[in-house]
């Protein structure tokens, strides 16, 4: 397992602990101080919150309502992140090349290979860390998510379909299908590139992690996750339609050969 996904994974699992452990028990309210609650935690309170006084009441109508928004608003970085993965993937023959000729393991040639490495990025206008944006971004949006849904004590006292907003959803079909559409999501994302085994290896870990927190928090954090999952399906199928029709077609026509 390579460094970089095991940061990946420590972080991860980092922040939903310190969201659990960071004035989870205290209500939200206009008053609450503290940038983490005046920016981040109540302005989603109070945007679910009025989003349920327009929509009947429902606040898990509002939630639906507020991740599509969140997504939109965040659908200019997915593009970005999608137009930065074909190009470190149209670059790989060259950096191929690059780690053939610098294939010593000694200091200097790998500090060679870095600063080549680093030229033909900047030659080709590729930045190698833009595909952590989103998820940079996204990770304080789903922790004040979080805190927004146990600490707006009036989502905890209403009931959507089948479950409490408040309390795991007592069928487990939230988790489930939240676990599903990550899958679903993440194979598609991948479609059309070379997945190395870390990445293979996340495409199984985050449902299997996203499945174990879905079950254990609030419903209405797993209506969230099922939500923006549909939405990211979607949008990757608009954004990446030629890769999924690729990577489809080469799949069909393995099956055909065997």
């Amino acid at each position: 397992m390579s460094k970089r996904l095991v940061k990946l994974i420590g972080l991860f699992l980092f922040v939903f602990l310190l969201a659990g452990c960071t004035d989870i028990k205290q209500p939200i309210t206009a008053e609450s101080t503290g940038f983490w609650n005046e920016y981040i935690v109540y302005p989603l309170s109070w945007l679910i919150t009025e989003g349920a006084h327009v929509l009947w009441g429902s606040f898990g109508l509002s939630i639906i309502f507020v991740t599509i928004i969140i997504r939109l608003a965040m659908l200019p970085l997915m593009i970005k992140q999608t137009k930065s993965s074909k190009a470190m993937q149209a670059l790989q023959p060259e950096m191929q090349k690059l780690r053939e000729k610098y294939s010593s393991k000694d200091q200097k040639t790998q500090q060679k290979l870095q600063q080549e490495t680093m030229a033909l990025f900047q030659k080709h206008g590729v930045n190698p860390l833009a595909g952590c944006f989103p998820l940079i971004i996204q990770m304080p949006v789903l922790i004040g998510f979080y805190h927004a849904i146990s600490r707006t004590r009036a989502i905890a006292d209403h009931e959507f379909l089948w479950f409490d907003l408040g309390d795991k959803d007592p069928y487990y079909i939230l988790p489930i299908i939240a676990g599903i559409t990550t899958f679903i999501q993440q194979k598609m994302m991948m479609a059309g590139s070379d997945a190395n085994p870390q990445m293979q290896m996340m495409l199984y870990m985050m449902p299997i992690m996203i499945l174990v927190f879905a079950i254990n928090f609030p419903a209405a954090l797993s209506l969230y996750w099922v939500v923006g999952n549909l939405f990211m399906i979607v949008q990757t199928y608009f954004i990446k339609g030629p890769d999924l029709r690729k990577a489809s077609a080469t799949g069909s026509a393995g099956g055909a050969k065997k």
